[in-house]
């Protein structure tokens, strides 16, 4: 067999349209050589994609097909939205094709045929891509209702300037509101309506969410999120994760980055302010969070009782 034909350099590192290579002057024949890997209909590439970015590797997928979207697990994943880990080959991508258009039928793609409005898709590097707000919406037919509230706390959440390269919210309660309106009779729409009633602005991870939700459910009060402390001079201190000021308890989540030294150190700083402007704190990790993270409730259930707090009877 000839040796093939070198791509030009921007097909060779990503899967590509023969349409687009067709128009960049690549022959037919070269197209058709056994050297390229066959995606599928109308999609080649010249390596293995698996180690590629996602955007890069669905591209191919949306590009081929008009009128459709990335969506569900793959939107979810290129919005960088918490979600639960997609089972079987991760070169299996979720496409949205409106209701009324032909069916698609196509290997790597899995098709979810539904209502899709011009308003509900948006761009993520090139690639059209349903919105937060409908993605969230979609979640709600594979996800559980406290992993849909993870899902839209994060979608609302106020992002910090100095940390991220946005300083809007991925989208607004309304707007998530405006889709569980918009669909009546959709799948997951009962989970939606109840995970709407929990969501929150202020919630700086999927952690903080499942913490906040087993505290309510165990009947805790509602506690406010990064919240500053203020103390009695009005200077603005640091934020807790979760605090309740009435009875000065702040309760932070320590992910895994806590272990690392320069963190460690800043720990122990923020503990000696908590201390010197008379509040407590708690401080919860990934080992209390077992059981519906009844560990982790009982932990704030004692410094609530100790600072004044009383359960109702």
């Amino acid at each position: 067999m000839k040796t093939a034909r070198p791509l030009p350099d921007d097909f060779q590192d990503r899967p590509f349209t023969v349409v687009d290579a067709a128009r960049a002057g690549v022959s037919h024949k070269r197209l058709r050589h056994r050297s390229l890997y066959r995606l599928g209909k109308g999609i080649r590439s010249a390596s293995p994609t698996a180690e590629l970015p996602l955007s890069i590797r669905v591209r191919p997928f949306i590009e081929v097909n008009e009128r459709c979207a990335a969506s569900h697990l793959t939107a979810a994943e290129l919005l960088v939205l918490p979600r639960r880990q997609q089972k079987g080959s991760p070169d299996m991508f979720h496409v949205i094709r409106p209701e009324g258009e032909a069916h698609l039928n196509r290997p790597h793609v899995i098709v979810h045929r539904m209502k899709l409005f011009s308003d509900e898709v948006t761009v993520v590097d090139g690639i059209s891509v349903t919105t937060p707000e409908r993605t969230w919406l979609d979640m709600a037919e594979m996800l559980s209702v406290d992993e849909l509230v993870a899902m839209g706390d994060s979608c609302v959440r106020v992002p910090r300037p100095h940390l991220e390269d946005r300083d809007m919210p991925l989208c607004t309660l309304a707007d998530l509101q405006r889709m569980i309106d918009r669909h009546k009779g959709k799948r997951g729409l009962r989970k939606a309506k109840e995970a709407i009633k929990l969501i929150r602005v202020g919630s700086d991870s999927p952690q903080e969410t499942l913490l906040r939700l087993a505290m309510i459910r165990a009947g805790l009060p509602e506690p406010e999120l990064n919240v500053p402390i203020i103390s009695e001079d009005g200077a603005r201190h640091h934020e807790p994760d979760l605090s309740y000021r009435k009875y000065k308890v702040g309760i932070e989540y320590e992910g895994e980055h806590h272990g690392d030294e320069g963190q460690v150190v800043r720990d122990i700083a923020r503990s000696e302010r908590y201390e010197a402007l008379g509040w407590t704190e708690v401080r919860i990790s990934k080992r209390h969070m077992f059981n519906d993270a009844k560990p982790a409730v009982a932990k704030i259930r004692t410094a609530l009782v100790q600072a004044g707090w009383r359960p109702r009877v």
